[in-house]
């Protein structure tokens, strides 16, 4: 479905974004396998990405930091001239209550998660500019609902949702499509921390009475990066199990 295609996804070397990573290689794409901190995970996992796609590799850059993203895409030009897709995974989660939320926790939050996923398009746009191309932003279903003790992450996400629909209507004419995904609780690292009250009510309150895998997400992600999403513009795909209905 991807093949001769391009594709970037940031924060890669675990979770979701790996899970990503590795179905769109067996799809027949090449892909960057962004990481910021977890080299030792983003070797294993461009090992194996390399069973499906040789010319795929690994690059160190914190996306809040526009300078390392534009040295992302930089390298991407010598490597490849092109990029295709763009899948901006990178976040984190650091979870307190309004009144506890220091500067510092709030500003990493939105320089990550939002700042991020904005300097990523930016330098994709680009080098999409004369092709087109298909960028994909992960979300959450907590920036559509909020959740208490989240202020930070769940602003990030609807900011990414805000985004994504503003970079629809834009990009449009470039024959860049911008859609986004929201996971619901899906089994990762990210959420391994959750106390056990949060992650039951979670559980409750989602249709099918299970968390997701990872694997759940990447299927969706690869639906928006073909071909077959090609009237999809400016979207965003709860994958979450009926929790957001």
């Amino acid at each position: 479905m991807l093949k001769n295609k391009v594709a970037l996804i940031t924060g890669s070397s675990r979770g979701i974004g790996k899970a990503i990573a590795i179905e769109f290689a067996k799809n027949g794409a090449t892909v960057v396998v962004n990481y910021n901190e977890n080299e030792k995970e983003a070797e294993k996992t461009i090992i194996e990405i390399k069973k499906y796609s040789p010319k795929s590799f690994a690059i160190k850059a914190d996306v809040s930091k526009i300078e390392e993203v534009k040295n992302i895409f930089i390298q991407i030009k010598e490597k490849f001239g092109k990029v295709d897709i763009l899948v901006n995974n990178a976040g984190v989660r650091k979870d307190n209550l309004i009144i506890k939320t220091s500067q510092e926790e709030w500003s990493e939050i939105i320089d990550v998660n939002l700042k991020g996923t904005f300097n990523c398009i930016q330098e994709a746009t680009k080098l999409m500019i004369l092709n087109g191309g298909k960028i994909i932003n992960i979300t959450s279903v907590v920036g559509i609902i909020g959740n208490p003790g989240q202020a930070a992450y769940t602003a990030s996400k609807a900011g990414v949702i805000a985004l994504t629909k503003t970079a629809a209507k834009e990009l449009a004419e470039l024959k860049i499509t911008v859609n986004a995904i929201a996971p619901g609780l899906i089994e990762t690292d990210m959420v391994a921390d959750l106390a056990k009250e949060q992650r039951d009510r979670m559980i409750k309150m989602t249709t099918l009475k299970r968390a997701g895998e990872p694997e759940e997400v990447a299927k969706v992600a690869l639906f928006l990066a073909s071909n077959s999403s090609s009237y999809v513009n400016g979207q965003v795909i709860c994958v979450d199990g009926g929790l957001v209905i």
